[in-house]
């Protein structure tokens, strides 16, 4: 039994070693970088700033609008009655959860939009990674961000490679 345990302690030990001798090639992508460098990240990015400008808009006027409401209140609060002070002071305030109602969708809206554009972008960036690392004998490939990579030589990022190989299967 000892015998069994020691050669099998052997062997494990043995492909241990083999794996740390056998070459491990690493390499990074910056997906954000490569979502925002590719032409359908980018007409992505277009769509959304102009629904993104386009709501801002909106809640700007709605903004003034609030803002206009207010000031108005706090100048005639003291000619108001207790009871017309209170029903313009219960309407400002629907009128602002409204407000920060729309904020909040419009908040929603944005980031599902932005998921539903740059999801395909993402899946096929993936598959191009897989490409890249089988065909360059990659081990791993991490996701730089300012979490994951803190530093690798420059010649392990491949964020430009596969921007490059996004742009030819398209």
């Amino acid at each position: 039994m000892k015998k069994i345990i020691l050669m099998m302690s052997a062997v494990v030990v043995s492909c241990f070693m083999l794996a740390a001798h056998a070459e491990t090639k690493m390499g990074y992508v910056d997906m954000q970088k490569a979502i925002q460098s590719t032409s359908t990240g980018k007409a992505a990015k277009k769509k959304l700033e102009g629904d993104f400008n386009k709501k801002k808009k909106e809640l700007e006027k709605m903004e003034a609008d609030l803002k206009k409401m207010t000031e108005d209140l706090e100048k005639k609060a003291m000619v108001l009655s207790d009871d017309v002070r209170s029903k313009k002071q219960a309407e400002l305030q629907r009128e602002m959860l409204k407000y920060q109602k729309i904020v909040s969708q419009s908040q929603l809206e944005i980031q599902k939009k932005e998921r539903e554009l740059t999801m395909p972008i993402i899946k096929k960036i993936r598959d191009i990674i897989q490409d890249v690392a089988k065909a360059d004998g990659y081990t791993m490939i991490l996701e730089k961000s300012e979490q994951s990579v803190l530093w690798a030589k420059k010649d392990a990022d491949l964020t430009d490679k596969v921007i490059k190989a996004y742009e030819k299967k398209k």
